[in-house]
């Protein structure tokens, strides 16, 4: 925001779960105040029963840049997402739509096989993906097997192949990734939760889960959904999910920056203030 300030620019969103409406807690999307104070674009736009993707965020983004420019404000894209910012800034694979059917057998799969499973089956079609993924992580365990079964191609193949990027490094002011302390970020992830808790995040969770969306929906894999559920059903006290929700946040940053580490090596690193 100082940053945008400075420029006389607009805030822009590039985090997958800070798109969605009924997330407003949970994810700290930026307060009204926050919007008051300087413009912000693709904040809180979809709703949970949607599967917002990349590409769509792709067209979303390149409306709102060009929007931003032509009232005379520089953009400033700011989130966690590394997907968004590497098909931003180095184009996007173009991977045909997967069938209905196709995606809703492997998320029904996903459901009830482990990981290692999926990794497993995921080994026998696409040995390449196999190779590349860790058998821990079953939400892109299984786009692969979707792209798979529905291409008869690996998703290695497609993501050789990219379009040209909307926003080159070349076209940028700068391109910074924000580099904590580690143990500075421990600690701020447990108070950054503690004030989600004191600012109804318990309350959100159960607006959620009371709408009885689909379980694989992006938006109900949120980090802190599904404890804040259990505790407001009374299946986990307050403790033991306030735990669960900062361990899972805590296991997410460190994928984060091992993500940006590797893949955006030449973009600046700066300590946050």
């Amino acid at each position: 925001m100082a940053r945008a300030k400075a420029l006389g620019g607009t805030v822009i969103n590039a985090d997958s779960m800070q798109v969605y409406r009924d997330l407003e807690i949970l994810t700290a999307r930026p307060s009204a105040e926050d919007i008051e104070a300087v413009p912000h674009a693709l904040y809180g736009h979809v709703d949970a029963a949607e599967r917002h993707s990349v590409a769509r965020w792709l067209l979303e983004v390149e409306a709102a840049i060009a929007a931003s420019r032509d009232a005379g404000r520089p953009p400033v894209i700011v989130g966690g997402t590394g997907l968004y910012f590497a098909a931003l800034t180095e184009g996007l694979s173009a991977i045909p739509a997967i069938p209905d059917d196709v995606r809703a057998h492997w998320r029904a799969r996903q459901e009830v096989d482990t990981p290692e499973a999926l990794h497993a089956a995921l080994a026998e079609r696409d040995a390449v993906m196999a190779a590349r993924l860790r058998p821990s992580d079953p939400q892109r365990i299984v786009r692969a097997l979707e792209v798979f079964e529905a291409t008869g191609r690996s998703l290695a193949t497609w993501q050789a192949v990219r379009e040209d990027p909307i926003l080159p490094l070349d076209d940028t002011v700068d391109a910074v990734v924000v580099t904590p302390d580690r143990a500075d970020l421990r600690e701020r992830i447990a108070q950054r939760f503690a004030a989600m808790m004191d600012g109804g995040a318990v309350d959100e969770a159960a607006r959620l889960a009371a709408r009885g969306l689909d379980p694989t929906l992006p938006a109900m894999k949120a980090i802190g959904v599904a404890p804040l559920t259990a505790f407001a059903q009374g299946r986990l006290d307050r403790a033991e999910a306030v735990d669960a929700a900062i361990l899972q946040t805590r296991q997410y940053a460190k994928r984060q920056e091992t993500w940006m580490r590797n893949r955006f090596a030449h973009w600046r690193r700066v300590a946050p203030p």
